[in-house]
């Protein structure tokens, strides 16, 4: 009696210090969202304050009499070209990053280029399925590691070797970097992102409307060459929708 007591004491014990930790992980990742949510928020209405109160200051307080047709005018010749920049960009990088990681790269910058190939790089190291809290968490340290590296190259070869370090390196080879630099990061990305995703599906959809639109329809209209990247991604999504697996969830496990 006394021995079946201990066991199922026992037993209790290891099942309340099993579970114990669960809750206060839960308890920890719903405060790490309440914390990067409020301060996200914060930093980034800063970070959109600060950038507007040079062109305030330059409008109000210069003599520059700058009208408000002019302020509108410019405003819509810049919204149509990024506008739709502003939609794909979120909508695209949030599957990926995360919300975390959403407020730090749009801090940041050069989300395409630089942080995304880093969050890529991190939750495919690890094995973190991106949109799941490992791959949320492996975002986060991959863009703080990679805005660390970032601002130390700067430092080291604009800050303190800047013109010297230009003016040694060929002019050829400044020019290859400008033309090949950029596509070979880009490349990188798309390569990761399909390594990852690992749906040769939607990667196939994916090739064949970037090829369409690319050899088929801007030649045909070039005029909408500011906004073929909205097109492209709303047609990939639209296409893999209609060509998903509509089999139930519960046949599909079986």
């Amino acid at each position: 009696m006394s021995q079946t007591t201990i066991s199922t004491s026992a037993t209790a014990s290891t099942r309340t210090s099993t579970t114990a930790p669960a809750a206060g992980t839960e308890q920890e990742l719903a405060e790490f969202d309440r914390t990067t949510s409020r301060w996200g928020r914060l930093t980034m209405l800063a970070g959109l304050l600060i950038s507007l109160a040079g062109p305030i200051y330059l409008v109000f307080f210069t003599g520059l009499e700058i009208s408000a047709g002019q302020l509108w005018t410019a405003f819509a010749a810049v919204a149509a070209v990024f506008a739709v920049i502003w939609v794909v960009e979120p909508a695209t990088y949030f599957p990926i990053l995360g919300p975390a990681a959403m407020y730090q790269a749009f801090m940041i910058g050069n989300i395409s280029s630089k942080l995304l190939p880093a969050a890529l790089v991190a939750q495919n190291r690890i094995g973190a399925k991106p949109g799941t809290r490992r791959g949320d968490f492996a975002a986060v340290a991959a863009i703080c590691g990679a805005a660390a590296v970032h601002l130390v190259s700067l430092a080291i070869f604009v800050g303190f070797l800047g013109t010297w370090l230009i003016s040694i390196i060929p002019a050829g080879l400044i020019d290859v970097a400008r033309l090949y630099i950029l596509p070979a990061v880009m490349g990188a990305v798309i390569v990761q992102s399909i390594v990852t995703i690992k749906q040769p599906r939607v990667t196939i959809i994916a090739a064949a409307v970037a090829v369409l639109i690319q050899f088929v329809v801007l030649p045909v209209a070039p005029g909408i060459a500011f906004v073929t990247t909205g097109i492209a991604v709303a047609a990939t999504i639209l296409a893999s929708w209609l060509a998903r697996d509509r089999k139930p969830v519960a046949a599909a496990a079986d």
